[in-house]
């Protein structure tokens, strides 16, 4: 019987990750769409429904919705690593980008400096 229950488990998490794209180790998104898992597992996490996280993403169904939840719960431990790994990756990035900014991004801060100085002159 036990082993019959783990075997049915393992059929809904394997049903259940038909549902995602495993894009990279630090990407996986809903299927059908560019939101990643760590998207709508944000949103729970910091106490928002299935409901809510409908309205907030519109393109979602209520399914796709709960079957994220659902593999949440069916693989706590490894998506809890992957949430980190991603936050650590988007910091990462962050860091790499505010040491290195674009050209666009340079010349919109000289611009807007340049602003600010003309501004201040009486």
């Amino acid at each position: 019987m036990l082993l019959l229950i783990e075997n049915l488990f393992i059929d809904i998490v394997m049903k259940l990750e038909d549902y995602f794209e495993f894009i990279s180790p630090n990407d996986i998104r809903i299927k059908g769409h560019r939101i990643g898992i760590d998207n709508v597992l944000e949103l729970y996490l910091d106490g928002y429904s299935a409901e809510q996280i409908a309205s907030y993403y519109p393109g979602l169904t209520l399914e796709k919705i709960y079957a994220t939840l659902t593999f949440y719960y069916a693989k706590q431990s490894e998506i809890n690593q992957y949430l980190e790994n991603v936050e650590q990756n988007k910091e990462q990035h962050y860091q790499q980008y505010s040491s290195n900014p674009s050209p666009v991004i340079q010349r919109l801060k000289k611009l807007k400096d340049k602003q600010k100085h003309t501004s201040l002159k009486p």
